[in-house]
Parts: structure tokens; C-alpha cells; sequence
């Protein structure tokens, strides 16, 4: 007797926007200034969300990460900061610190507020961008800048090379600011309500996001319609992906990709940062090589808590999970894909003559 066919699933989704921002409760702003090639790109949550870190690179900038460790005390976050600039970049945190203590928003320590913005920086002072400001970086203005741009932000937001991003190279490329999403039923097999995971990557990594010389992405098994591009996928006559490159010079310059990825499940601070491990997959499919020496590279973890885990918990989370690592890929390749060239650096559309 032949056994049924299971009945077919449907397959998860990009949200609307396929944005960080289809997660219902979350907004992103972004500056820069062009003159020096840096930015600040702000994720503001409309409450405080639990939050969770996970680092791999071998070079990192961060500022409050340690309290997202789950011995730690303080359970959730007022936003998050990712900056250009290296450690001068650091500043920018401080500056939507001060914004959001402006207008009551903090950790309640006896009458005193204290805004909580953990914050990830990348190094691109090599850029060619004038860097020399003096006693004045302008990290702490664009920051402001970043978190006003947030408040008013309606859940659309611009991808490439913008924000954080704005002066990132990934590899020989130029670098970019990305994002992407995926819905998913919590449990595939009943009725309930869906969940959202989505990613957001300023990629500024020492890795390539292509294989090799061609056009193709290390990402593009993952990747959802035309979202990378028509040349995302391998042609038939390129050469075989595979360990033929490990020698490569190492730029005079460090590196870094950072991630966000958020979702609208209940999840605690130490699901949160399973979800962050799981989630740096992502950059291992995207980006060759990746937790290098030279990056920095960083993922934190958002949830907002809108949808429950449902009676299945660590069956969800795993898929949360495998979702945050996808939307990850996605959002790095994305990001290369969206950049535009600046001064020396090509775009990938450039490179490939997609324009």
C-alpha cells in the first residue's frame, strides 16, 4: 500500500516591506554624511524589547553588550545603534541615549531614567572620506539625526548605501546596508497565528559576498524572487565554488558586518540569544571568510513578544532561528546587491553592469 502524500505547506513569505521593519513594533532611521562617507543607523522599538547579543569577530567595537547577557539584570532594550566611524562611532549611542532621556524613556533606577542602546561600530576611516574633524566627530549629531528620522519613520526605509553602511566595502566591493523577512505559522501543522522574523546587515566585511569574480551570491540558494538581482545565481559555465582562494591580501584597513535580527515571538532573553547564535549562520552563508581576525563582526537579537511560542516552544524557537539565519544571508547580500558606488568604491551593479 503506497503511503499518502503529506499535505504540501505553504512555503514562508517575505513580509510587505521585506524589511527588519515587518515586524510590527520596530522602526529604523538612518544618516550620513557624505563628505566624510560614514552614517549611524538607529532600530527603535516602540517599547522596550528583549534583546540578546552574539560576536564572533576577531576586531570588535561595542558599547552595553554585556548586559544583554542573560545572568544580567537588565531584561530588555530602548534601541539599538550600529555606526560607522570605528570607536569614534561610539558616540553616536550616547547622543540617542540623551534623545530617549529626553522624553521619559529608560530603566527605572529609583526616579532616575537610564535609556539602555547597546551599540556595534565599523571601521571605515580609510575610505577616502574627509575624516578629519578635529575635536568635533560627527557621530554624536548623526545619532541624533538617525533617532528623529526613526520617530517618523513609517515602516519603509532605504537600503544600500545609507546609515550605518553608507561608507562599507565588502570585499573588493562596494558594501551596503540590507535587509529582509520571512512569516512563518509558529505551528506548521495547526491553525494560529503567524510569526515575523526579519534582518537588517550593514556590511562592511573583509569576506566576499560573491563567488569569486562572478556575479553570483554565496547567498543565492536562500534568496526570495528578484530580490538579489537577475545574476545571483551560478551560470552553468562558472567555475565550481570551493577552497581554491585561501590566499587573498589583507587590506590596511578592519572590517566588520553587523546584524540585527528581530522577531514578534515571546521569547526571553536567553531564547533571544540562541536566536543570535543561530543567526550567525547567516553571515557564514553570505560572506567568505567571515569572523575573521580583522571583522568585528556582531549579531544582536530583538524580540518584541506580540506572538507566544504556542505549545511547541523549542520547536518554534528552532524555526526562529533557522529564519533569523536566512533573513540574515538575505539582508548581507541584499545589502551588496542595493549599494551604489562611492569614490573608489565599485558597486556590485557597477561591477556587473546591471544599471
Amino acid at each position: 500500500m503506497v503511503s499518502p502524500a503529506p499535505a504540501s505547506r505553504p512555503a514562508p513569505r517575505p513580509g510587505p516591506l521585506n524589511r527588519l521593519t515587518d515586524v510590527p513594533g520596530l522602526r529604523v532611521g538612518h544618516a550620513h554624511d557624505a563628505h566624510v562617507r560614514t552614517g549611524v543607523t538607529v532600530i527603535l522599538p516602540d517599547a522596550p524589547a528583549t534583546a540578546a547579543v552574539d560576536q564572533r569577530g576577531g576586531g570588535p567595537g561595542t558599547r552595553e553588550t554585556d548586559l544583554l547577557d542573560p545572568v544580567n539584570t537588565v531584561e530588555a532594550v530602548h534601541a539599538l545603534v550600529l555606526s560607522g566611524g570605528s570607536a569614534f562611532g561610539l558616540e553616536a549611542a550616547g547622543a540617542v541615549t540623551t534623545w530617549l532621556a529626553g522624553r521619559g524613556v529608560g530603566f527605572a533606577v529609583g526616579e532616575a531614567l537610564v535609556p539602555i542602546v547597546p551599540s556595534a561600530i565599523l571601521f571605515d576611516l580609510l575610505n577616502g572620506g574627509d575624516k578629519a574633524w578635529g575635536p568635533a566627530p560627527p557621530y554624536a549629531a548623526l545619532g541624533r539625526q538617525a533617532v528623529e528620522t526613526a520617530r517618523n519613520a513609517d515602516g519603509a526605509f532605504a537600503l544600500g548605501t545609507v546609515g550605518a553602511a553608507y561608507g562599507a566595502t565588502a570585499g573588493d566591493l562596494k558594501g551596503g546596508l540590507g535587509s529582509a523577512s520571512l512569516v512563518l505559522p509558529v505551528n506548521p501543522t495547526a491553525a494560529g497565528p503567524p510569526f515575523t522574523v526579519g534582518a537588517l546587515a550593514a556590511v562592511n566585511s573583509l569576506g566576499q559576498a560573491t563567488l569569486g569574480d562572478t556575479p553570483a551570491f554565496w547567498a543565492w540558494p536562500w534568496a526570495v524572487g528578484d530580490e538579489l538581482g537577475p545574476r545571483a545565481r551560478p551560470a552553468p559555465d562558472d567555475p565550481t565554488p570551493g577552497p581554491t582562494d585561501f590566499a587573498f591580501a589583507a587590506p590596511a584597513r578592519a572590517n566588520t558586518t553587523l546584524v540585527v535580527v528581530a522577531t514578534d515571538l515571546a521569547l526571553t532573553k536567553a531564547q533571544a540569544g540562541r536566536v543570535a547564535i543561530m543567526a550567525q549562520d547567516g553571515l557564514a552563508r553570505a560572506l567568505r571568510p567571515v569572523h575573521s581576525p580583522l571583522d568585528g563582526d556582531t549579531v544582536f537579537a530583538l524580540a518584541t513578544g506580540r506572538v507566544p511560542l504556542g505549545p511547541e516552544p523549542l520547536v518554534a524557537l528552532a524555526r526562529c532561528g533557522m529564519a533569523a539565519a536566512d533573513c540574515a544571508a538575505r539582508a548581507i547580500a541584499r545589502g551588496v546587491y542595493e549599494a551604489d558606488s562611492v569614490g573608489d568604491g565599485t558597486s556590485y551593479r557597477d561591477r556587473f553592469r546591471l544599471r
